[in-house]
């Protein structure tokens, strides 16, 4: 009965904001769309379609409203109108009651709060759709005395979410088959993945232990970092349904007039967001994928006066070498404007078929990429070239992949945020040494001597064994035929001495290698 009811609301929702207009008009002709122009005329006027969609979202509850703020990311999928309407999605929800956050709080530490807080603030500093958060103090331990006074933040997941989502996803499943067989773009829309992938992010947002590694991860590959600040981690502390973290203070990047007022200077804050991002893409594969202005902060603190800092690890990014490598040669060719170099990239990826026509891609690539070199390189917008090159090549049956949705769209919050503080800001000034730095390493001298040095323990435990390997084989060659003794030694002879002459020519080859290299760095420097 519960689902029939949640269902029931659902419909009048639908019908309540003009939803049922615009499943009419892409229905394919047929008995069900000459019923939805009957009951259409009933329905009230004067949404857009985007608005209609965003209305009917936010009317439904908290699980609607992340699914529409994640499917606002599929850019490369969505009208753009519907994609910016949905990117206005606001997650106010009100908070739980404080003693079933204390509660869930304490059954989590197997303590009660006064035994591990010197103070605990019972009303939550902010709440969303899974998770609120309170702030405290830390009391020392004997284990940790360090932690005495420590000021840490702590989140904790909604109670009873788990069957409320488990609930509105098996509905967000039935309307995602709906659409694919009723609506004409439904198969290209490809609205069940859509919801298998909103459900892959959102249950690992119900596991706080795998944000706060996802934090840990964070913090690690910046340390020492002049430019962002990832808050620690609490582990002794942390649960699946609790996390305790350092507690951040700063200014929200969204209150320009405090940070003007605190004497930031927006060209390097600009052009330090930028530095992260690609550095976070291309130096490490592993990326803060929700990056809006309510998870980033600036610290006015002196010791780290205009670091960013970042909050919320639910959602992160993660790129393979091959993904990489695709992604920056794809943003050097496109500024050297070699169209056909694109293409080709597409195709090597795998994510093009095979027997693509290299000349009709380019073609497609240039149509796309040629209107943007009339202006500006600070006017170039990388996101939306990244998401008109997806749109152009859906013609060419390019599969997606989700880890590069997820990159565009933080690409596009990194870009607004930019131009946000600098309008004049050049982008690809900007992000080109991170990506030629990036190509150094990967094919450059530098590459090259890191892949020797990534080698060298496993020649080194592999050289002194090719004796025993030889003899191995030779016994094994006798077996299996009549070889003579004397035949045997004299093939593990010229072996050995073909062994010998491969591995000190290697080792002079090296060396000269490496000391030619040292000679013309530092006759460079």
């Amino acid at each position: 009965m519960k689902q029939f009811f949640r269902l029931f609301k659902i419909l009048y929702t639908i019908w309540r904001f003009g939803l049922l207009r615009i499943v009419r008009d892409s229905l394919r002709p047929g008995l069900v769309k000459v019923i939805l122009t009957g009951i259409s005329w009933t329905t009230p006027t004067g949404y857009t379609r985007g608005e209609s969609l965003r209305l009917a979202l936010e009317a439904l509850g908290p699980i609607f409203v992340k699914f529409g703020q994640v499917l606002s990311t599929r850019r490369d999928l969505l009208p753009l109108d519907v994609a910016d309407e949905l990117a206005k999605l606001q997650d106010q929800v009100p908070p739980f009651s404080q003693s079933k956050s204390i509660e869930l709080i304490e059954l989590s530490l197997g303590k009660k709060l006064s035994e591990v807080f010197l103070s605990f603030d019972e009303k939550p500093v902010a709440s969303a759709s899974v998770a609120q958060v309170h702030f405290a103090v830390l009391k020392g331990t004997e284990k940790y005395p360090e932690w005495q006074g420590k000021e840490v933040a702590i989140k904790v997941l909604r109670p009873g979410i788990l069957p409320i989502i488990e609930s509105d996803l098996a509905l967000l499943r039935v309307l995602a088959s709906l659409v694919e067989k009723l609506w004409r773009d439904g198969k290209r829309l490809k609205p069940r993945e859509n919801v298998d992938e909103f459900d892959t992010y959102l249950h690992d947002e119900l596991d706080l232990t795998r944000e706060a590694s996802n934090a840990s991860q964070l913090r690690r590959n910046f340390e020492g970092s002049k430019k962002l600040i990832i808050p620690e981690m609490y582990w002794d502390l942390c649960g699946i349904n609790v996390m305790v973290m350092e507690r951040m203070h700063g200014i929200p990047i969204s209150r320009l007039d405090d940070l003007r007022a605190a004497g930031i200077d927006f060209k390097k804050l600009a052009s330090d967001g930028v530095e992260i991002f690609f550095t976070q893409v291309f130096h490490d594969g592993f990326f803060h994928a929700d990056m809006h202005p309510g998870n980033i902060f600036v610290s006015v603190a002196p010791e780290t006066f205009g670091r960013y800092i970042a909050l919320d690890f639910g959602i992160v990014g993660a790129l393979s070498e091959t993904d990489k490598n695709y992604l920056a040669h794809n943003f050097l060719a496109f500024f050297n404007r070699n169209y056909r170099r694109v293409a080709e990239l597409h195709i090597e990826s795998g994510w093009v078929p095979a027997d693509t026509r290299v000349e009709e891609l380019e073609g497609a690539v240039r149509a796309v990429c040629e209107p943007y070199f009339n202006r500006p390189l600070k006017e170039i917008s990388l996101g939306i070239v990244l998401m008109r090159l997806f749109q152009a090549s859906r013609r060419f049956n390019v599969e997606i992949q989700p880890q590069l949705t997820l990159l565009q769209k933080t690409l596009l919050n990194v870009e607004g945020l930019g131009r946000q503080l600098d309008p004049d800001m050049d982008l690809w000034k900007t992000a080109k040494p991170v990506l030629e730095r990036w190509v150094d390493q990967q094919i450059g001298i530098r590459g090259f001597i890191d892949r020797i040095k990534s080698e060298a323990p496993l020649w080194a435990k592999l050289v002194p064994t090719i004796p025993r390997l030889l003899a191995q084989w030779l016994e094994a060659n006798q077996k299996q035929g009549n070889t003579s003794d004397h035949e045997l030694m004299l093939k593990l002879v010229l072996e050995q001495q073909k062994t010998k002459k491969l591995i000190w020519g290697s080792i002079l080859f090296m060396g000269g290698l490496l000391g030619g290299t040292l000679f013309t760095l530092s006759w460079l420097s």
